[in-house]
């Protein structure tokens, strides 16, 4: 699903963003030459990119030489694309799609994980009490190829006959489709959409696919060009320390991560912004770091429920050594 990213019905229109550290801590040790580093967001920038923007906030970039360059998503091309161009030193990316961008032949590596759990649920309407009971109703897809395969993969760990269920194309317009009952069910990130329904006062049915069948994989990673990790890992160990500082400045003081992200959205939602964020916190830990057994998993999930033609290598897709 990300695909995705993270707030699908709000969609990206804002021009790139550039953020430097700006915080009020004590930047006496902040190294004598400081160069930039572009980030390329995901999506519209929401609770997932926290850590981010705090680390920028609080100088947590420039105390290692940094300044981290902020680009939020436009009409222009997305993060892969940037990356592959060498117009960006790294993205933000959701695994399924790196893994998707590796079998088309962009040798993009996976650096770091910025959350560490499965965001992938489908949400219905209250009447649902399991995934099962979608047979003989219908599920709302935005046509990317990722919600199919986490419908059938939710729908049969829980013994449903995924033949049995109608599918219609909707677009990134989950929530309203769903609000206005057109459909029954919608896949989503839970942390996002799901919240965003609760905090309208909205009861729905959760199913979250780490609890129908897959591995606790990190659902959104860092990316960056193998050249860039084979002759720069100094860059990207410094940027993903910066980052796991981030986080424990997201943890320290939510309510600031929270205005950030709303401020840099525009989306005047800093309520929904904190319940996203409080949701989202738990999923930063351990800040940054990629576990190799998890990502084995990771890859024969992904290949076994069709999201992928074969099980991608893991030691070739992902590098190990650079998180703090």
């Amino acid at each position: 699903m990300t695909p995705r990213g993270i707030v699908r019905f709000v969609l990206a229109c804002a021009v790139p963003l550039a953020i430097g550290g700006c915080g009020s801590e004590d930047t006496s040790a902040t190294p004598a030459r400081v160069a930039d580093l572009s980030v390329a967001l995901d999506f519209t920038p929401n609770a997932v990119h926290a850590p981010l923007f705090m680390a920028a906030d609080r100088g947590a970039d420039t105390r290692r030489g940094l300044r981290l360059r902020i680009r939020q998503p436009g009409e222009g091309p997305d993060a892969l694309k940037l990356l592959a161009a060498g117009r960006i030193d790294v993205g933000i990316v959701d695994i399924h799609d790196l893994g998707l961008a590796r079998e088309r032949g962009v040798d993009v590596v996976g650096i770091g994980a910025l959350v560490q759990r499965p965001l992938a649920a489908l949400v219905g309407q209250p009447g649902l009490r399991r995934p099962r009971d979608l047979e003989d109703k219908t599920v709302g897809v935005s046509g990317l190829p990722s919600d199919p395969a986490f419908l059938r993969a939710i729908v049969e760990a829980d013994g449903g006959r995924y033949a049995k269920i109608r599918q219609v194309t909707i677009g990134f317009t989950a929530v309203s489709a769903l609000l206005s009952g057109k459909v029954d069910a919608v896949p989503v990130f839970w942390n996002a959409e799901g919240v965003a329904l609760r905090e309208r006062g909205r009861a729905v049915s959760e199913f979250r696919v780490e609890r129908f069948g897959a591995p606790a994989y990190p659902e959104v990673v860092f990316m960056a060009r193998r050249e860039t990790v084979r002759e720069q890992p100094g860059r990207l160990r410094a940027f993903l320390a910066a980052v796991a500082d981030g986080v424990g400045a997201t943890r320290a003081d939510p309510g600031r991560a929270a205005r950030l992200i709303a401020d840099a959205a525009g989306a005047g939602e800093a309520k929904l912004v904190r319940a996203q964020l409080d949701a989202t916190l738990p999923l930063f830990s351990p800040p940054v770091r990629l576990d190799r057994r998890v990502l084995e998993d990771w890859a024969a999930f992904d290949a076994r429920i069709g999201l992928l033609e074969a099980r991608p290598d893991v030691g070739a897709a992902f590098a190990f050594d650079l998180a703090p």
